[in-house]
Order: C-alpha cells, then structure tokens, then sequence
C-alpha cells in the first residue's frame, strides 16, 4: 500500500497505528491527518527514539498493511 492510500483513508488506520504506536493520543494522530513526515516526528518524539528508526518503523508498518 502506498502512502497515498493511507493519507486518503486516515481514518480507517486510525485503529491499526494506536494498535502499533500506543503511546500516541488520538488527538496527535488527528493532528498528523495523513502526513508521513509529522507521523514519523510524533513517534520520534513520544518514544525518544531517532528519526531513522521511526522511519523504520512507518515504512514496515506501512509494508504489512493490507
């Protein structure tokens, strides 16, 4: 699926990133609508974790959404 998909139909994943990420709010995943850069930060920033693993992590979540 690409990231087209997934900004065309953000509230249908809404479920499956809270599954994923559950330390981020509705509110942040409202707030990111759709866009792969401020999700990435979001998750950068909520699991102080670096930027290229939270790429890591929305690239193989994206790769395994059917």
């Amino acid at each position: 699926m690409n990231w087209d998909q997934i900004q065309g139909n953000w509230k249908q994943f809404k479920g499956q990133l809270k599954e994923q990420w559950g330390a981020l709010t509705d509110d942040e995943i409202d707030r990111v609508s759709g866009q792969r850069d401020q999700l990435v930060g979001k998750i950068q920033e909520r699991y102080g974790i670096t930027r290229e693993e939270a790429e890591r992590q929305v690239s193989s979540w994206e790769k395994n959404l059917h």
